[in-house]
C-alpha cells in the first residue's frame, strides 16, 4: 500500500510531501485510515537526530486517530468504522515478562517504535503518523471512545498516556496534592487529568500569562516558579509533582517542595544530565521517579477515564504544508497547547 505523507530526508531539511509504502496487512493487523496526527516535541528532537542518529527518510507522529478501514482476520476488537488510535508502539515480542504484564513500552526484545525504529524484524522501517494511512497489529490499537473527538483526542496517543500513567502509578486520588510543572504539551493534560481525579493542582510555571489558563484547565492554584514569594510556601506541600519540562533546569527547586514521602515523576527530557543531591532525597525520604508512556491495556484506560470526563487536548488544527512552520513555533512554545494535523492534507 502507498499513502501520501511528509518526511524528513535529513536531520536538517524540512519536512516535505513523500509517498511510503506500507506493509501489507496481515491477519492480525488494523488499517487506519488516519484522521489526524499530533506533533509531539519528541517528533522535532527525532527529526533533527538530536537523541541521537535517526533512520532517514524519517516520518514522524506517534499520536494518531482515525477509522479503521481493514481488519484482519483474527482481529476481535475492532471493526471497520471504529474510530481507532495508535500511539507510540507499533509492536513487540508479546511474549516476555513485561509484555506479558501488559508493559510492552518495556519489551525484552526491544519494542517497535511507531517511527525512527524497524518492525519486530529489525528490517523493515517504521514510519509514523503524518501520512495518510497506518497498518498496526491489534494488540498496538486503542479504540477510541464515543464522545472524544478525533482532532482532541490524537495527542491523548502520547501526552494524555504520559501524564495519566505516573498520576495513577503514584495513587492521585480525591485530596491528592499535585504540582504540574510546565504548562505545554504534557502540562495541560497533567492539570486536566489530575483535576478530573479529583487531586488539588497548582500549576508550577515560568510564565505568568499562563496563570488564567492553568485555572481553566482546572488547577486549582498558580505559582510563578521565578518569585521566591510564591514558592516559599509551597515547601514541603506537595504528595506528588508530575515533572513536565524538558529544558535544563534544577530537580532540587523543586523536591523541597514534596512532602514527606513524596514523589516527583519525570516525564519530560532535558537535553543534559540533571545532577541531584542525595540530601534532596534523604530529607524526608522523598523519591525521585521517572514514568515512560504506558502499556497499551494502561492506554486504553487512560482514554475510557477522558471519555468518561469529556477530556481532551487543547489543539490548534494545521494542514500538512504548515508542520515546518508548528515546529518552530511548538520550539517557541506559542501553542496552546498541541498541533493537531489534518491527515486529510497530507496528498494536497
Amino acid at each position: 500500500m502507498q499513502t501520501a505523507a511528509y518526511a524528513a530526508a535529513t536531520s536538517r531539511a524540512p519536512l516535505a510531501p513523500m509517498m511510503i509504502d506500507r506493509r501489507d496487512p496481515g491477519p492480525d493487523d488494523v488499517v487506519i485510515d488516519i484522521l489526524f496526527s499530533g506533533i509531539c516535541h519528541s517528533d522535532i528532537h527525532q527529526a533533527r537526530s538530536e537523541w541521537g542518529p535517526a533512520l532517514f527518510p524519517l516520518v514522524p507522529g506517534h499520536e494518531i486517530v482515525g477509522r479503521v478501514s481493514k481488519v484482519g482476520a483474527n482481529v476481535k476488537k475492532l471493526v471497520v468504522g471504529d474510530l481507532a488510535g495508535v500511539g507510540c508502539m507499533v509492536d513487540s515480542c508479546r511474549t516476555c515478562e513485561p509484555c506479558a504484564e501488559d508493559h510492552e513500552q518495556f519489551c525484552e526484545a526491544g519494542t517497535a517504535w511507531t517511527y525512527n525504529g524497524t518492525e519486530m524484524d529489525r528490517k523493515t522501517p517504521t514510519f509514523g503518523g503524518y501520512a495518510q494511512h497506518i497498518v498496526v497489529r491489534e494488540r498496538f490499537v486503542a479504540k477510541v471512545p464515543a464522545g472524544l473527538d478525533p482532532a482532541s483526542a490524537a495527542p491523548l496517543m502520547c501526552a494524555g498516556i504520559t501524564t495519566y500513567s505516573p498520576l495513577v502509578q503514584w495513587g492521585c486520588k480525591a485530596g491528592t496534592r499535585v504540582g504540574v510543572v510546565g504548562l505545554g504539551g504534557l502540562g495541560h493534560m497533567g492539570v486536566k487529568i489530575a483535576a478530573a481525579m479529583g487531586a488539588e493542582v497548582t500549576m508550577l510555571s515560568t510564565s505568568a500569562g499562563k496563570a488564567a489558563d492553568a485555572q481553566r484547565l482546572g488547577a486549582a492554584h498558580f505559582a510563578l516558579t521565578s518569585d521566591r514569594a510564591q514558592m516559599k510556601p509551597l515547601a514541603r506541600h506537595f504528595d506528588l509533582i508530575i515533572n513536565t519540562v524538558s529544558a535544563q533546569h534544577d530537580y532540587a527547586d523543586y523536591l523541597r517542595l514534596l512532602r514527606p514521602y513524596g514523589v516527583m515523576a519525570v516525564v519530560g527530557v532535558p537535553p543534559e544530565k540533571v545532577p541531584v543531591s542525595a540530601n534532596a532525597l534523604i530529607n524526608g525520604n522523598k523519591r525521585l521517579a521517572g514514568s515512560s508512556i504506558g502499556g497499551m491495556a494502561e492506554t486504553q484506560q487512560m482514554l475510557e477515564f477522558c471519555a468518561t470526563h469529556e477530556l481532551g487536548a487543547d489543539v490548534e488544527i494545521i494542514a500538512a504544508k504548515q508542520i515546518n512552520e508548528a515546529y518552530e513555533r511548538t520550539i517557541k512554545g506559542d501553542v496552546r497547547y498541541r498541533f493537531s494535523i489534518d491527515a486529510s492534507t497530507f496528498a494536497q
